[in-house]
């Protein structure tokens, strides 16, 4: 699973092995992306103040 979502997303497996057990940080445009292309999703954030 991690392999494919990695080559629907255009990266590696190790990073999405990495992302999944908190051993890396990722920046909230990569995450679009996994969401997007690799899980066919978007990404809605909201902020309340």
């Amino acid at each position: 699973a991690q392999e494919q979502l990695a080559k629907k997303c255009g990266t590696t497996k190790t990073y999405i092995s990495r992302i999944e057990n908190d051993a890396s940080d990722i920046r909230l445009s990569t995450l679009m992306r996994i969401i997007r292309e690799g899980l066919g999703g978007n990404l809605k954030l909201s902020v309340d103040i």
